[in-house]
C-alpha cells in the first residue's frame, strides 16, 4: 500500500512545504498550492530559483524553513525524493506528499521508518477536493 490515510493528514495537518514550487500559473504545482492556500493551508513554497511565490517568501530547501512543517508536498522527480526526504526528516516534518506521477518505494519506506505518514502518487488538490465533498451521484 503506497497511501497513509490521506483523510488523516489533510485534516490534521495545515502547514504545507511545496518543494519545486513553480511561479508560472500554468504549472501543475502553482495550482496545487494556490488552492491549498485557498482552502486555509499554510503554504511554504521550497523553491532555490525564486524568492517569492503565491505572496509568500520561497526557501532554497527545507532546512531554511524558519518554522515548523507539517506535510512536505513534492513536485520533483522520482530519483530527487530520498534526499527531500532526508531532509523532511530532519526537520521533524509529520508527513511526506509525493504527487501524481512520483514514486519512490524506497524513499517511503525510509520515511516510514522514520516515523512519516507517506502518501504517493496522488494530488493533494485532488484528494482534498474528493474529501470535501462527499461522493455524490454522477448525476450533475
Amino acid at each position: 500500500m503506497n497511501t497513509d490515510d490521506v483523510g488523516g493528514i489533510l485534516s490534521r495537518y495545515h502547514t504545507v512545504a511545496v518543494v519545486g514550487l513553480s511561479p508560472k500559473e500554468d504549472r501543475p504545482s502553482y495550482r496545487v498550492a494556490n488552492y491549498l492556500k485557498e482552502q486555509g493551508y499554510r503554504v511554504i513554497p521550497v523553491n532555490p530559483a525564486v524568492k517569492e511565490v503565491l505572496g509568500e517568501t520561497s526557501y532554497p530547501d527545507l532546512a531554511a524553513i524558519p518554522e515548523p512543517v507539517d506535510i512536505v508536498d513534492i513536485f520533483r522527480r522520482s530519483e530527487d525524493v530520498p534526499l527531500i526526504v532526508e531532509e523532511a526528516i530532519k526537520i521533524g516534518a509529520k508527513a511526506i506528499w509525493m504527487q501524481l506521477g512520483i514514486v519512490n518505494e524506497a524513499a517511503a519506506s525510509r520515511a516510514r521508518e522514520a516515523g512519516l505518514k507517506v502518501v504517493m502518487d496522488k494530488c493533494m488538490k485532488i484528494e482534498h477536493q474528493a474529501i470535501q465533498s462527499p461522493r455524490q451521484s454522477s448525476t450533475g
